[in-house]
């Protein structure tokens, strides 16, 4: 009795604090109807009604004037009556006043939720205009890693409401909910439906084809259809954010120390349902209870990580591009509101390093979705093993092993047997997961230590490159390749003391102006044979007969020379496309594949030494470069005439054989003019193009364009430019056009922005004829 009538009295404060008494001239401070009063939550106002029993303070009287007060205050007592009454002293007298009032349910026997429970439960608040034993229910279940699980399970038959008659027959209306409400709803139902309807897009569509769909026990359906219900209402919300502060100790605890998913896979339900609600980019989430649910995603296993990334790989655009940005989000809320230095650094805060986790799984779920080629993979070229069984200085210093770790594979790519690599087109541009103030309080030589040396105990932002721009990539580059040169003069020092000879420490090039190819081809061709690595020594470059220091400008003038001898048309190893200003390799070239590993390590020695260089290729050949073939796709940036009319085949609608009399055999001119003629397939003269073979036609066609006629010139050139950037982690963290930065530096110059930014000296100014 005396708890039932104790749970009675804090009710009456609890509605006190969030409805009033009614009275306008309320003078009770403890009382929402008076004049002074802040207004407060329903979980405030339930911890502030526990102090108040507890000093046992002032109870208002119903005013007469309150809608319904007969249900909220059922008595006239005092609160010095209903305590004593908890004391003993009047015991019948409340339990007979308990038992005229109508019984409150607070659905204990509820133990894990369906979408049918929730609108129940949500239908009986609504008709009572009381939300508390719904706020409870959520709380006691969302809070519940055991209750979470076992939530909105497809196994458990619920019904789903997919029309607007049902969904208004869960939803519980009120009697005097006005027409402009009902409208509303009704709109929002509309538009709900007409979602979901195009919610299976190219790229759901797509990562569902090709994988297969991803089985999970939890209803997703459901539950966005729930949060969609329930989100709208502030007072209901506010619970789902406690309730998420409340699981995630417990979930970090469960995942650290007890392996709950090789247990128990379903445990994974757990993230899919919390990362539905559409809330948790508000700052309310990222500061009370993203950072440490985030921590317990990060958490996860590696099959589980794998296994959710794939589950999201199938949801819509909208829903992946709402989960980049609650990470993304976190991120930048975490980094602003921080500072960082040398000694307090980024990669020290726990709340960036698993919200960057977090955002890979997204990341690869944007890939997965996105337009995949797996296959269509360069043919890699295995070295030659070494049959000495000598150690060498390098092994005996352990440079050797540093050397051959080469650059690492995330084991989540290799978990879903994919590369960022493969992705054609991603659901969202990749650009967006670029986190600029995340870059700007990088302190990228500390990163890339961590990232070379310490990486088992320090994270590094180098396994996350998505979320770094080129520049902050560039940088982390320009430290490995200064290490490496570092390394190349420590070792040749060493040789020199247990050898006896003086080696040089540099990779001094001497050159003629007027045969700058033939000595570049030859020494750099004797260094390739001798000692590749020497190539990774820093360049200097030395004109014969002209005095002068290379700090940068003579290398760069030595590229520029090489590059403009080579890319001469005269000389014919590369074909050149007035329309698209671009340089192809000449399948009909004389000249032999020294000359083209010679261009492979030009290129490798610009990106080595940051230089920048006047090149001009189209993007195909930076994929080949990193280890893609051409496809049909390809073409519309290397041969655009060549796309445009294969595109026009594939979609003619006419007879194709009849109409356009074309076989599997080509025909392309020589250097000299002359036509050559190449069969695609076997006898391919005699095999007509039809509306069903011709896709295998263009895909043929791209293939002998872009690899099979120019195979020996690229392979050539490819391998000149491994022999410098192999060993770097140049693939690991750069795309392909990103790449294509680091070699030629953007297209796009701002003028204005140099004008802003330059410092004028020996009397001139930005006003001056000169500068003008």
């Amino acid at each position: 009795m005396k708890r039932a009538a104790a749970k009675h009295l804090i009710e009456r404060y609890f509605r006190q604090l969030t409805e009033g008494c009614g009275n306008g001239a309320c003078t009770n401070e403890f009382c929402a109807s008076c004049l002074g009063f802040q207004p407060m939550d329903n979980n405030a106002a339930a911890v502030r009604a526990l102090e108040l029993y507890k000093i046992n303070a002032k109870l208002c009287d119903p005013h007469p004037s309150k809608k319904g007060i007969s249900a909220a205050f059922p008595d006239n007592h005092s609160a010095k009556d209903t305590h004593a009454a908890l004391m003993g002293d009047h015991e019948r007298k409340m339990t007979d006043k308990d038992d005229l009032l109508p019984p409150r349910e607070d659905f204990r026997e509820v133990h894990y939720l369906t979408e049918d429970k929730v609108y129940e439960i949500l239908s009986i608040c609504e008709g009572k205009r009381d939300y508390s034993p719904l706020i409870r229910v959520i709380g006691r279940i969302f809070s519940s890693a055991d209750g979470l699980v076992q939530s909105f399970r497809k196994d458990q038959g619920q019904h789903k409401p997919h029309t607007k008659e049902q969904r208004k027959a869960h939803q519980g209306k009120d009697e005097d909910k006005d027409e402009d409400e009902k409208e509303r709803s009704t709109a929002m139902d509309q538009e709900s439906e007409e979602s979901e309807a195009s919610a299976s897009s190219r790229g759901a569509a797509a990562a569902e084809s090709r994988l297969g769909p991803v089985e999970v026990s939890v209803d997703v359906e459901a539950v966005r259809r729930v949060y969609a219900r329930l989100l709208s209402n502030e007072t209901i919300e506010a619970a789902f954010l406690n309730a998420l502060v409340y699981l995630t100790p417990h979930v970090e605890l469960d995942l650290t120390y007890l392996d709950v998913y090789d247990t128990n896979p379903d445990y994974l339900n757990i993230f899919v349902i919390v990362m539905e609600n559409s809330n948790l980019h508000s700052p309310e989430y990222l500061e009370m209870a993203m950072p440490l649910f985030c921590k317990c995603m990060s958490k996860l296993p590696l099959p589980a990580l794998a296994k959710l990334t794939r589950l999201w790989s199938q949801y819509s655009i909208e829903q992946i591009r709402r989960m980049m940005e609650t990470f993304q989000q976190l991120i930048t809320f975490t980094v602003i509101s921080n500072e960082y230095d040398s000694e307090h650094l980024v990669n020290d805060d726990d709340c960036v390093v698993a919200a960057a986790k977090c955002l890979k799984l997204v990341f690869y779920a944007n890939v997965l979705g996105g337009d995949l080629d797996t296959d269509h993979n360069e043919d890699e070229e295995e070295e030659p093993a070494s049959e000495s069984s000598e150690l060498t200085l390098q092994e005996l210093l352990g440079e050797e092993r540093r050397n051959k770790k080469g650059p690492r594979i995330d084991p989540l790519e290799k978990e879903l047997g994919i590369r960022t690599l493969d992705c054609r087109q991603p659901l969202i541009p990749f650009e967006e997961f670029v986190n600029e103030p995340l870059n700007d309080v990088l302190e990228m030589d500390k990163d890339f230590t961590f990232f070379k040396v310490d990486s088992e105990s320090k994270f590094s932002f180098q396994t996350c490159p998505f979320i770094l721009n080129a520049c902050t990539k560039s940088l982390g580059l320009y430290y490995d390749n200064r290490i490496s040169m570092y390394s190349e003069r420590r070792i040749t020092a060493l040789y020199s003391l247990v050898q006896g000879q003086q080696l040089n420490p540099y990779l001094r090039l001497k050159v003629r102006r007027d045969h700058i190819i033939d000595d570049a081809l030859v020494r750099l061709e004797m260094i390739a044979m001798e000692n590749p690595a020497d190539l990774r020594k820093q360049l200097f470059v030395e004109f014969e007969g002209e005095q002068g220091v290379d700090e940068g400008g003579v290398s760069k003038e030595f590229f520029q020379l090489v590059l403009e001898e080579m890319f001469n048309p005269d000389i014919g190893m590369f074909t050149y496309d007035e329309s698209t200003k671009l340089f192809w390799f000449n399948p009909s070239s004389l000249e032999n594949e020294a000359q083209f590993t010679l261009i492979g390590i030009v290129l490798g020695l610009a990106i080595y030494n940051n230089c920048i260089l006047d090149v001009h290729f189209p993007m195909v050949v930076y994929r080949k470069l990193m280890g893609k073939k051409g496809t049909y796709l390809d073409l519309a940036d290397s041969h655009p005439v060549l796309y445009q009319s294969l595109k026009e085949l594939l979609e003619y609608e006419g007879n194709v054989e009849e109409d356009m009399m074309i076989t599997f055999q080509i025909s392309q001119t020589d250097l000299f003019g002359d036509p050559i003629t190449y069969d695609l397939k076997e006898h391919g003269d005699k095999i007509p193009v039809t509306m069903e073979n011709r896709k295998e036609f263009v895909s043929l066609y791209a293939e002998y364009i872009l690899n099979k006629s120019v195979e020996r010139q690229f392979k050539a050139f490819r391998r000149g430019f491994q022999m410098v950037t192999n060993e770097s982690p140049l693939k690991c963290l750069f795309r392909p056009e990103e790449v294509e930065l680091l070699i030629c530096g953007s297209r796009n110059l701002d003028f204005y922005a140099l004008e802003e930014t330059t410092e004028y000296d020996g009397g001139y100014h930005k006003d001056c004829r000169i500068i003008k």
